[in-house]
């Protein structure tokens, strides 16, 4: 799409209302299929999911050029999937959800917010949402390409732009409290969208490795479920 792979997932039987989920990977970019938990859920409830493929590009609106020189990770979505779900998949706002694991659950988190029309809903496992740290350990060259420096990253993190007039209608993340890298950054954004009044749902008390593969499968049936339930309510609210 756009010059850029695809994955796309289709259930054996589909939600008949069309429903599809548009994950981000993490930044090891490992595909939804080596996730046989996520797999199972995405079946059982007849989601269609849509994976672009952008490495390590932390889903910013920042130019990386090992992804593309002209369109941000995060424009990409918005410019190119979206229109391509609408025109192939015939799915729109708001059948759309945003689903994402530790660099893909912080750009989930962070889309959402900017785009809250375009994607109410989204659920998030792990989200990296202190990125800037990486820029301060010096681990990532791509970040310190986008950015200055970490205070420039930290300033576009998820944090930051949360609004407190205009969010998703519904959002739910999870970070196992072992998580010693992240818990800490997502228990402040759960302090912070609790202080100004924006409804969430959320779980930071369930263990299941910290920062790993088996936590992800392990709250995928939450996390999913909880995409899956709240699609279908958008589908019923009255406008």
């Amino acid at each position: 799409m756009a010059g850029h792979p695809c994955r796309i997932f289709e259930p054996a039987q589909a939600n008949p209302h069309g429903f599809v989920v548009v994950y981000l990977h993490c930044s090891e970019g490992a595909s939804l299929r080596g996730y046989p938990a996520f797999v199972h859920e995405f079946e059982r409830h007849g989601l269609r999911v849509i994976e672009p493929v952008t490495g390590k590009s932390w889903w910013t609106d920042r130019l990386w050029p090992e992804f593309d020189p002209v369109i941000s990770a995060e424009a990409y979505v918005v410019q190119r999937v979206v229109p391509f779900v609408d025109a192939h998949l015939n799915a729109r706002p708001p059948q759309l959800a945003l689903l994402g694991v530790s660099m893909g659950g912080q750009g989930a988190l962070r889309i959402a917010y900017k785009y809250p029309n375009l994607f109410p809903t989204v659920a998030a496992i792990s989200p990296a949402i202190d990125f800037q740290k990486r820029i301060d350990e010096g681990v990532d060259p791509g970040l310190e390409q986008m950015y200055r420096d970490a205070e420039d990253a930290r300033q576009d993190s998820a944090l930051l732009h949360i609004h407190p007039l205009n969010w998703p209608r519904n959002q739910f993340f999870c970070c196992d409290p072992t998580d010693l890298r992240w818990h800490e950054s997502v228990d402040r954004l759960r302090m912070k969208l609790w202080s100004v009044g924006v409804p969430f749902d959320c779980d930071l008390e369930t263990q299941g490795g910290g920062h790993s593969f088996d936590y992800a499968s392990r709250m995928a049936e939450r996390a999913i479920g909880f995409v899956a339930d709240r699609l279908e309510r958008e589908r019923l609210r009255v406008v």
